[in-house]
């Protein structure tokens, strides 16, 4: 139990690697703040913790929402009185190639990926400074987590994800600037960029494409079955795709104690992918 009693909110967690996510965290004793776009699987990662014996709570909406970062925050501090860790995870893909990648295509990947962390973390800026403050005055300080959800897109770039490539890209920007700015209130700032995950989002396409609904749009989702192995056989040293829980537990890496003296740096958890 090496995080027993944090709190930890984790964004885009109803479902697949925020869900596992959130399931680590709390089976290592965290406090966890669940967030999805839609109630029902949020709820469903809410009740699967507390029927494993943790706490846990809803926090339903889209992290785009203007007040968003405000509402997640102010559930963590009302729900259970305090914030230790942050993991900046809710997304998605939007692909196409540049010459039809719409404005509105490249700014929802900017608002999901890069705009939305950067709301919750300013929103929760006051509430760490006040508590650091309070315990350096105790004399008991207490080391604090921010883990930023990257991709391998972002470090080598992916035909037909200009948008996606340039989100992920962005939120290590931001992770390397906070790791600066928040040293001071003894706050890791790291990021995890994944490979290839098993996700709805890259399951194999079959004779029908795959979509998600986001809002008002649907959008295509999936990859093809010859890129799918020649990305496992090819690109991956371990010749597997990752599994949710293979992803939670690269994030939870930089949860644990262990890893108070690591910040401002950047993991791939991809099986050793190439890119």
């Amino acid at each position: 139990m090496k995080l027993k009693d944090k709190v930890a909110l984790v964004s885009g967690s109803g479902r697949g690697i925020g869900k596992a996510i959130a399931l680590k965290l709390a089976s290592e004793g965290a406090r966890v703040v669940v967030n999805d776009l839609d109630g029902d699987p949020a709820n469903e990662t809410v009740a699967e913790i507390i029927a494993a014996g943790g706490q846990a709570q809803a926090c339903i909406g889209s992290v785009t929402d203007a007040d968003f970062g405000e509402r997640f925050v102010a559930t963590a501090i009302d729900t259970f009185d305090g914030l230790d860790i942050i993991v900046n995870n809710a997304g998605y893909t939007w692909d196409s190639i540049l010459q039809k990648t719409t404005d509105e295509q490249f700014q929802t990947m900017l608002d999901v990926h890069l705009v939305a962390p950067f709301r919750i973390l300013r929103a929760a800026a006051e509430p760490i400074r006040a508590f650091a403050k309070r315990e350096a005055q105790d004399g008991n300080p207490v080391t604090r987590k921010i883990v930023n959800i990257s991709s391998v897109a972002g470090l080598g770039g992916n035909p037909g994800q200009a948008s996606y490539s340039s989100a992920k890209a962005g939120i290590l920007g931001l992770t390397k600037t906070m790791c600066k700015e928040w040293g001071r209130y003894r706050v890791n700032v790291n990021a995890v960029a994944f490979g290839l995950i098993n996700t709805r989002l890259t399951q194999q396409l079959g004779g029908e494409a795959a979509s998600i609904s986001v809002g008002d749009q649907e959008i295509n989702v999936g990859i093809q079955k010859d890129m799918l192995t020649a990305m496992e056989k090819q690109m991956i040293p371990l010749g597997y795709a990752g599994s949710p829980e293979d992803a939670a537990n690269g994030v939870y890496l930089f949860c644990t104690p262990e890893s108070d003296y690591i910040s401002g740096e950047v993991v791939v958890v991809g099986g050793g992918i190439t890119f």
